[in-house]
């Protein structure tokens, strides 16, 4: 098994009208290693894994979505996408596209160091045929 060295950055809007608590379990829903801060106004953390996250992809069938939100969002070793907050509140992965949802979305920047992007992506979020993960 090869060794990632990759750090995803969160950042999700608290607002007004939301229970701080309720926005820190959406986001620890999908990555539960996160080390989570809570400022006025905004959630940030940072995970060095999505393994959760990428289980929650293949449990939910969506890994050829995930693969074209993660290339369509890449600039060099980065690739970034956001998520509905109350379908990770629910443990579901929901990519927000389009209209910008009410209660914000949780922001997600991910940088891979080792070994290299598409690979990375390769094991997150692997190539399907048929709606199966390819093998590799």
């Amino acid at each position: 098994m090869s060794v990632y060295r990759v750090t995803a950055e969160i950042t999700a809007p608290v607002y007004d009208t939301e229970v701080t608590s309720r926005v820190e379990d959406a986001i620890t829903n999908l990555f539960p290693n996160a080390d989570l801060e809570s400022r006025f106004g905004e959630i940030t953390g940072t995970v060095h894994s999505l393994e959760h996250f990428s289980e929650c992809l293949h449990r939910q069938e969506i890994l050829d979505t995930a693969r074209g939100e993660f290339f369509e969002n890449r600039e060099g070793q980065t690739f970034e996408f956001a998520l509905k907050k109350q379908a990770a509140f629910e443990g579901r992965v929901n990519f927000a596209v389009g209209e910008p949802d009410e209660l914000g979305e949780i922001s997600v920047r991910v940088r891979v160091d080792e070994p290299g992007l598409e690979e990375y992506v390769d094991t997150i979020a692997p190539p399907t045929e048929d709606g199966r993960p390819l093998e590799s």
